[in-house]
């Protein structure tokens, strides 16, 4: 069984307190990524939050937010993390649990790589297991569309 240090990718694109969601939305569309971890710059990569795209949208600009706005207005605090020993199969069921489809990897405070549910699939969990959390994923978001 791998672990998710095999898995995750290490080159995180971030962004601190600092920056704002015009900054973050910039990131995204350059990188291809509607996921990006927002550490603390004063103590280097201690992860304190994260921004998607949903966010930008839901958060930002539905709210009548400007590119301008702080991170802080739109970023989530509330994260689910997993350790680069965890194994991929318990990682894909973290997911499911949480109806999530990317998951920061965090040792003693600090982000180190970012596994998404498709690192699962490619890296395999087993096919099986990646299949069925995002399959639990995905009927939870469309029953929520539904109401």
């Amino acid at each position: 069984m791998k672990q998710v240090r095999e898995l995750m990718s290490e080159d995180c694109k971030t962004v601190t307190l600092q920056d704002n969601i015009y900054e973050a939305a910039v990131i995204m569309a350059e990188n291809d990524i509607g996921f990006v971890p927002v550490v603390d710059q004063g103590n280097g990569s201690q992860l304190i939050g994260a921004v998607t795209d949903r966010d930008l949208v839901v958060r930002g600009y539905a709210q009548k937010r400007s590119g301008s706005s702080a991170i802080s207005e739109v970023m989530s605090d509330q994260l689910i993390s997993t350790s680069p020993d965890t194994d991929a199969e318990e990682a894909a069921a973290i997911m499911a649990q949480h109806q999530i489809r990317r998951l920061p990897v965090v040792e003693n405070g600090h982000l180190v790589g970012v596994i998404a549910l498709g690192d699962l699939a490619l890296g395999n969990t087993t096919e099986q297991d990646a299949g069925q959390a995002l399959s639990e994923i995905s009927e939870h978001h469309d029953q929520q569309h539904l109401h």
